[in-house]
């Protein structure tokens, strides 16, 4: 049965580079990382947050199409809310896939640090809304937002830990 394998945890964890490498290592998988996508709406940079809403269900069906297609879709996306994380699910399983979340954590002190060393397109954003104080608040949320069904993953150590331990949990 096709996953949809959720990447959730705070900004400056290691989604997008989890899900790149985990993509590179199976194929047929879709790396449907939406803050790609995000940079493809008008205006994105002016409101960020507006264009996320926009893109969010968007990526939600092309995750749905490629399941149904009997493919896994791995998804780093950041979310806080339970009924986001219900979204994801619905996707999955109205594609006859399972849904399965991870949460990446690490101590926000390696968060800011890997977001202070990284380039990526959205930092801009993050940079205007206040930069680690922004890294440190998406920790705080998330370890709130935490459920019994999400998987946390310590992503304190290097790529490759990650990345075993991820292998390890998905079986």
């Amino acid at each position: 049965m096709p996953r949809l394998i959720h990447l959730n945890g705070p900004t400056g964890v290691g989604k997008s580079t989890l899900a790149a490498r985990y993509a590179a290592a199976h194929p047929r998988i879709l790396n449907l990382d939406a803050d790609e996508i995000v940079r493809l709406v008008g205006g994105w940079r002016e409101d960020f947050y507006g264009a996320v809403d926009l893109v969010r269900p968007l990526a939600l069906a092309m995750a749905a199409t490629h399941l149904a297609s009997g493919n896994d879709v791995v998804m780093p996306q950041l979310i806080m809310r339970h009924t986001e994380r219900d979204k994801f699910a619905h996707a999955a399983t109205s594609a006859g896939a399972d849904y399965v979340e991870f949460v990446l954590l690490t101590p926000p002190e390696t968060a800011i640090d890997r977001y202070r060393h990284r380039e990526h397109h959205i930092d801009h954003v993050v940079d205007a809304l206040g930069g680690e104080t922004v890294v440190r608040h998406s920790r705080e949320r998330v370890t709130a937002y935490l459920t019994p069904g999400a998987t946390v993953i310590d992503a304190t150590g290097d790529l490759e830990q990650t990345y075993a331990a991820l292998l390890g949990e998905l079986g």
